[in-house]
C-alpha cells in the first residue's frame, strides 16, 4: 500500500478547526489609533524603492500572529489559504497525477496514473517523464510552478510534453476534480484489517468506515489503524468516526474561549474486536485524540512513538483580501478530560525506527511486513486474549 500524505507546513497549526468569515468587521467606525495603518500610510508616501504592498501586508500579519506565542495559531497568505481550503475538502482540480522530480532537475517523473483520471484518458502512463507544461521546459522548474501550471479551471486544458522511452509525444489533457484517498486499507496475515487513515479532513469517517465494514466482510478478526503523520482536521469528522467504534459514552470534551464546554457523546452501538493505533511525532492534533479515546475505552492498544502534544484547537478566519488567521479559541481534551498539550500520547508499546526506516514509512515505500511498527501492533494483538479466543 502506498501511503501517500500530502501536507503544507501550516497544517500542522491548523486542525480541529472551523472556518469564519471576517466580513462582520467590514465598514467598522473606531477613532483608535493603530499604529500599522500609519506605517503603512508613511512606506507608501515616502518609501523609494518600489512596494509590494500584499507582501508588506503578509509579513507584518505573520509577525503579529507569531508575537502572540501561541505556537498553534496561524497567518496564511490569500494563494495558501486557497490551498489549504482545497487540501481540507480532500479534492483539487488537476490531471491526476502524482509527479517526483528527477535529482537531475531536467524534468518530472510521472510516479502515478490516477486510475479514471483525465491524465490515463489521455493516455499517459506512470513512468513517463514530462519536459514541458504548457510550452515551458521544466528543467529547472520547481514542484510548486508545475503544479500551478498543470492545475487550472475545471474543464480547461493543459498540454504537455513527454519523453517515453526516448520518444517525445505530446498530450492535451483536460482539467477535472480529482479526490484524493482519505483512507486506504488492506488486509494482512492472522486475519488482521490495516486501515491507513492519512487526514481527519473531509470523508474522513465515510472513507474509514467504508474501509472497516469491507475489512469485516473479508474475514477481519483485528483492526490495525494508521495514523502516522497525520495531520489532524475536522472535530466533526472525529467525532463521527470514534462513535461509530466505541461504546456509549463522552467521546470529546471542549471549552471555547468563552468557558463553555462541550461533550461529544457516543451511542451504544460499536465494533467490538481487538484494535491497535500507531501513532508517531507526526500524528497531531485530531489523529492523537483519536488514538487517545481508543485507549481510555480499553479498545485498542497504542503502538509506535509519542505524539505531538496539541492542546488547543483554532477557527480560521477569512479576511477580505482572501487570506486568512488561524486562531486559538479553546482547548480540548480526551473523554476523561485529560489535555494532551506538550505532552502527546505515550504509546503502550514503544517502538523506535531509525532515520532511514522513518523516511521509508512517510513516503510510503515500506511493505506492512518489512514495518516494524505494524509487525509490533500485530504481535501486540495476536497477544490480546479476545484474539486469541476467536
Amino acid at each position: 500500500m502506498k501511503k501517500v500524505q500530502k501536507f503544507l507546513s501550516y497544517v500542522l497549526v491548523a486542525l480541529l478547526s472551523s472556518v469564519v468569515t471576517m466580513s462582520v468587521f467590514a465598514g467598522t467606525q473606531t477613532n483608535e489609533y493603530h499604529k500599522l495603518s500609519d506605517m503603512e500610510q508613511l512606506i507608501e508616501t515616502y518609501f523609494i524603492g518600489e512596494v509590494d504592498r500584499t507582501a508588506v501586508e503578509d509579513a507584518a500579519a505573520t509577525a503579529m500572529v507569531g508575537a502572540l506565542g501561541d505556537k498553534w495559531s496561524y497567518y496564511m497568505s490569500a494563494k495558501d489559504y486557497e490551498i489549504y481550503t482545497e487540501q481540507m475538502q480532500n479534492a483539487y482540480v488537476g490531471i491526476g497525477i502524482t509527479i517526483t522530480q528527477l535529482e537531475d532537475g531536467t524534468g518530472f517523473l510521472v510516479s502515478k496514473v490516477n486510475e479514471g483520471g483525465s491524465a490515463e484518458d489521455a493516455g499517459m502512463l506512470a513512468g513517463d517523464v514530462i519536459v514541458e507544461i504548457e510550452g515551458q521546459s521544466t528543467s529547472g522548474m520547481t514542484a510548486d510552478q508545475a503544479r500551478d501550471l498543470v492545475r487550472g479551471k475545471e474543464g480547461t486544458a493543459v498540454k504537455l510534453i513527454i519523453s517515453r522511452e526516448d520518444e517525445r509525444l505530446e498530450l492535451t489533457v483536460t482539467r477535472k476534480t480529482v479526490e484524493t484517498p482519505v483512507a486506504e486499507y488492506q488486509m494482512l496475515e492472522n486475519s488482521v484489517g490495516l486501515v491507513v487513515i492519512y487526514n481527519f479532513d473531509d470523508r474522513c469517517a465515510q472513507e474509514t468506515i467504508a474501509a472497516i465494514e469491507n475489512l469485516l466482510e473479508q474475514g477481519a478478526e483485528a483492526l490495525v489503524f494508521d495514523v502516522r503523520g497525520n495531520p489532524g482536521g475536522y472535530k466533526h469528522e472525529l467525532v463521527k468516526l470514534l462513535d461509530y467504534l466505541l461504546p456509549e459514552g463522552p467521546l470529546f470534551r471542549s471549552e471555547d474561549y468563552t468557558g463553555k464546554v462541550f461533550v461529544d457523546e457516543s451511542d451504544s452501538d460499536y465494533v467490538d474486536i481487538p484494535m491497535a493505533v500507531l501513532v508517531d511525532g507526526g500524528s497531531y492534533s485530531a489523529a492523537e485524540f483519536f488514538a487517545a479515546a481508543l485507549d481510555e475505552y480499553d479498545a485498542a492498544v497504542v503502538v509506535g512513538q509519542p505524539t505531538s502534544g496539541k492542546g488547543y484547537f483554532q477557527s480560521t478566519f477569512e479576511l477580505r483580501d482572501g487570506s486568512a488567521m488561524g486562531l486559538s479559541v479553546g482547548k480540548y481534551t480526551t473523554p476523561k478530560g485529560v489535555s494532551l498539550a506538550d505532552t502527546g500520547i505515550v504509546p503502550e508499546v514503544l517502538v523506535e525506527v531509525d532515520e532511514e526506516t522513518a523516511f521509508e514509512i512517510y513516503a510510503g515505500t515500506l511493505e506492512p511486513d518489512e514495518d516494524p511498527q505494524i509487525q509490533a501492533a500485530v504481535k501486540a494483538l495476536m497477544g490480546n486474549e479476545i484474539f486469541e479466543k476467536r
